[in-house]
């Protein structure tokens, strides 16, 4: 998850409650509630040793397997397989990858329940199990990938984004266990790959068949509903001078100054974008929804030598219902545009590379049955309304809604730093999110003993 901020819509309390009407037992509630704070220990625990494994890219084996072996005690049938580029790289959604090499043994996993008798409506709980890079070791308070508990939070990489919602949603079904009970109705618990950077562990989900009524996913979003989120593209623009020795600079075109001349022009691309009679209107409240992100600079061959190459990754926003294929045109135009009209990109190469994200933006119902019934949820745990958010990043939700047949939203936990040094998770608010997905699935699935 590449979270920046996000946008809140707060509707009237919606009525009926949907779980009330699901679950009309009072009795039965509170004793899911109950099964869930029982959970708390192993839930804990689960994320500890999650934590432990630094599942950067390429790198996530140690951690599926984890999984796969909690998935097993829980009673679930273990679907584990690796991601088959050339079978989705030509669906909807695909995006190119970063990593070289691929997915030769990188798997998902997912631990599929299946009901005597189908009575309720289907759910997919999707979580990544990747996590983005610590930075420098020595910034942190103590190891990145070593669990640490303080002030009621646990610290390290990937705590808080998203091995949290992870833990979460295995808590919360092996909470209906503990009451012997189990879900009315399929439900397909995923760890995937590949979030952070193209999202195609989760289309590799659909390419294998799991659809359902209601997808959730809960990334750290402090208790918020998503009821929107933005497109994600990344590019890499590859900008070629001409080298000369420092005596005579005039002699060269600088790669590297050219480069921020580009990344200049193309920030007038986010003004635009930003403007309200472009907006979706789920971010007319957002002061600025999409953002063009200069996120890594790489140039040159050595100090005393005007530099020849530069190359410049950039992520890009935009809204739901903005194809990728447009923005790429749009982008194309831009840079072209540039290199004819500013003096200081006269004679420079620039080539356009597409790897990574290449992701829609998509939108929920803010009254759609699994908003009502999640916030309905959320509401018999917190005590309050949850904020319904449109979100300035993308998720994997966007698989579901838009290729899948499924309608997705996130819920998840309170955590900070996701993304940067000395990341959280807050462990009561781990708790609640178990609270509120035990009495979700039991609500949305309904319940048959076992």
């Amino acid at each position: 998850m590449t979270r920046e901020t996000a946008a809140s819509h707060n509707p009237d309390r919606l009525a009926p409650n949907h779980l009330e009407q699901a679950l009309p037992d009072p009795g039965l509630r509170a004793a899911i509630l109950d099964a869930a704070d029982a959970e708390q220990g192993d839930c804990v625990a689960l994320l500890s040793d999650l934590v432990r494994q630094p599942s950067l890219l390429g790198g996530e084996a140690g951690a599926q397997a984890l999984m796969a072996g909690r998935f097993a005690d829980l009673g679930l049938a273990v679907d584990r397989f690796e991601v088959d580029e050339a079978a989705i790289s030509t669906l909807p959604g695909f995006s190119p990858p970063v990593l070289p090499g691929a997915y030769a043994g990188r798997e998902n996993v997912v631990g599929v329940h299946t009901p005597r008798e189908a009575k309720g409506r289907s759910l997919i709980l999707n979580g990544h199990i990747d996590v983005v890079p610590a930075g420098p070791a020595e910034l942190w308070t103590t190891p990145p990938f070593e669990p640490r508990i303080a002030d009621g939070r646990l610290y390290g990489r990937g705590a808080g984004d998203m091995k949290a919602g992870i833990a979460a949603y295995t808590a919360a079904f092996a909470a209906l266990r503990r009451l012997g009970y189990r879900p009315a109705a399929p439900v397909f618990l995923q760890s995937v790959i590949e979030e952070e950077c193209t999202g195609n562990g989760a289309l590799a989900c659909l390419h294998r068949g799991y659809r359902a009524d209601a997808a959730v996913i809960p990334e750290p979003f402090n208790h918020s509903i998503s009821i929107a989120q933005v497109g994600v593209m990344w590019v890499t623009l590859v900008v070629t001078g001409t080298p000369a020795h420092v005596l005579d600079t005039a002699a060269g075109t600088n790669a590297i100054e050219a480069a921020y001349a580009l990344a200049a022009h193309l920030k007038a691309l986010e003004v635009r974008w930003n403007e309200p009679s472009c907006r979706h209107p789920a971010f007319c409240g957002h002061a600025h929804p999409v953002n063009i992100n200069l996120g890594r600079i790489e140039g040159g061959e050595w100090p005393s030598s005007v530099p020849t190459r530069c190359t410049l990754d950039l992520r890009l926003g935009f809204f739901p219902g903005q194809e990728p294929q447009a923005i790429r045109a749009e982008v194309t135009a831009a840079v072209e545009q540039a290199r004819r009209a500013d003096p200081a990109l006269a004679g420079v190469g620039v080539d356009l590379r597409w790897n990574g994200f290449q992701a829609a933006g998509c939108d929920i119902d803010p009254n759609h049955p699994l908003v009502t019934m999640l916030a309905d949820s959320h509401r018999a745990v917190r005590g309050d309304e949850p904020e319904r958010v449109a979100l300035t990043c993308t998720t994997d939700a966007r698989f579901f809604a838009l290729y899948g047949d499924t309608p997705a939203t996130c819920y998840g936990p309170e955590a900070t730093r996701i993304h940067g040094i000395d990341e959280s998770v807050s462990l009561d608010s781990l708790r609640d999110v178990t609270r509120v997905l035990a009495l979700f699935i039991a609500g949305w699935c309904g319940l048959e003993p076992l």
